[in-house]
């Protein structure tokens, strides 16, 4: 072989052989990925069962036909510990002449008493806790004012008016924003300040918290926040003490819990405060309509949500480091290189085409040629599955070209070329077009 075409025949091989080598980088780097987080939040997955959280009051109800027949004498009947509250004036002037008849149950119930609640046929809505249902159907919050009527206050005036349209096939109603804020008073303020600077925790008397629960460094590793605990309210104007606390406590999170319902004022507020309740109460907001949550359960689960929120990476942190990697920064030019590689490769395998074989024998030389070229047209249909293969069946040519160039015996290089046509053949059977299998591929073109 002339020098020049031993040039030409290494240059065309070496850009076979770049082809090769980017094709396995390129589907190598397909299962890579990069994902960016702080740590697995610490914070509680697991469900407990029924009971086993001091959900359950203790509180019991008649038997159904005693609710059936107490429910017949009265439209509205509230059995004993019942804390369900609403505007009798807008829910009367709803329900009109309709003659609907409610029943309200306590909450914390087990299974057995909220069964009976249930079978009282002549009850059209019945209030278990604050859970609204009729039939079917129950009146669900999804804002932060309805949560806060009904955990704050207990009351379920929209909850109601919505069931009621509902049964009468009436367009539902617009929410109306039942409780409102008012600062709270000198007297009222004082002794809350003087607990937070001695303890940081107050506890009103009807609160049911008795100290801070144990994630509240997960969710404020950087400072422990001050707890304000204060009892269901039994009206429906809160004074909002975790706005008026903020000036005197700067930078310090300071959380309020009216009843079951949380209020948060502090560091990054305006950033995850309305989040976490959303995703807080919209989760678990059902069960603590019907059960009766001690504080120190509704404090946990607030606090798992907010820790959440912090693993996600919402308080302004920057982002943990990411070293240079070079290999993603050339990923976008590798199809550029391989389509390059390519064009060389069939470029000098066409001009060499055109030549007189040098070879000692021609069918090898042509039975590779006619295998690269299937491999190259093949190659622009590689996926997961079939790359592996045409990678061994390129890199397995590319030792057959060697063989004979080197002249070694026709049997090694019908052997190499045996084994790459069987690589060609696996790849092709997982290819959703026909023609591509060695057989068909070739055939006519030995001929």
């Amino acid at each position: 072989m002339r020098p020049g075409r031993r040039v030409t025949e290494i240059a065309r091989w070496v850009a076979l052989g770049g082809a090769t080598a980017l094709l396995g980088v390129f589907l190598i780097a397909q299962g890579r990925g990069v994902e960016v987080s702080y740590a697995q939040s610490p914070s509680s997955t697991t469900r407990a069962g029924e009971g086993s959280a001091d959900e359950l009051s203790g509180a019991t109800v008649p038997t159904t036909e005693e609710m059936s027949s107490l429910v017949a004498a009265a439209p509205v009947v509230r059995l004993p510990g019942a804390v369900a509250r609403w505007d009798t004036t807008r829910v009367d002037a709803a329900i009109g002449g309709s003659g609907l008849r409610i029943l309200v149950a306590p909450p914390g119930l087990d299974e057995a008493a909220r069964t009976r609640v249930k079978e009282v046929a002549n009850a059209d809505i019945t209030v278990v806790g604050t859970q609204v249902s009729a039939e079917i159907s129950i009146a669900v919050p999804d804002t932060a004012a309805g949560w806060r009527a009904e955990f704050a206050a207990g009351d379920v005036t929209n909850r109601l008016l919505t069931i009621i349209a509902s049964i009468q096939d009436r367009p539902l109603p617009a929410d109306v924003e039942v409780v409102t804020w008012r600062a709270p008073t000198a007297a009222e303020l004082e002794p809350v300040v003087a607990d937070l600077r001695a303890t940081g925790l107050h506890l009103a008397p009807g609160a049911t918290l008795t100290k801070p629960t144990s994630n509240v460094a997960s969710a404020f590793p950087d400072r422990a926040p001050l707890i304000v605990a204060l009892p269901r309210q039994d009206h429906l104007q809160l004074p909002r003490y975790a706005a008026s606390l903020a000036p005197l406590f700067p930078d310090t999170p300071i959380i309020v819990m009216h009843g079951a319902w949380i209020e948060y004022a502090g560091p990054h507020a305006a950033d995850f405060s309305e989040l976490a309740a959303a995703t807080f109460y919209g989760r678990v907001g059902d069960r603590l309509a019907v059960y009766a949550y001690p504080q120190a359960n509704v404090l946990y689960g607030w606090l798992d949500r907010v820790t959440d929120v912090r693993y996600s990476g919402l308080f302004e942190r920057p982002l943990p480091y990411q070293p240079f990697d070079p290999l993603r920064v050339a990923l976008p030019a590798l199809p550029w290189l391989f389509a390059l590689c390519v064009a060389v490769f069939l470029a000098l395998t066409a001009r060499a085409a055109r030549r007189p074989a040098e070879r000692r024998s021609g069918a090898p030389a042509s039975r590779l040629a006619a295998l690269t070229a299937l491999a190259v047209e093949m190659h622009p249909l590689a996926d997961r599955a079939t790359g592996p293969a045409l990678t061994r069946a390129l890199t397995t040519l590319t030792s057959a070209r060697d063989a004979i160039a080197d002249e070694l015996p026709d049997a090694h290089v019908r052997a190499l070329l045996d084994a790459a046509e069987r690589e060609l053949d696996d790849a092709a059977r997982t290819l959703p077009f026909p023609g591509y299998r060695p057989v068909d591929y070739l055939r006519g073109r030995l001929a």
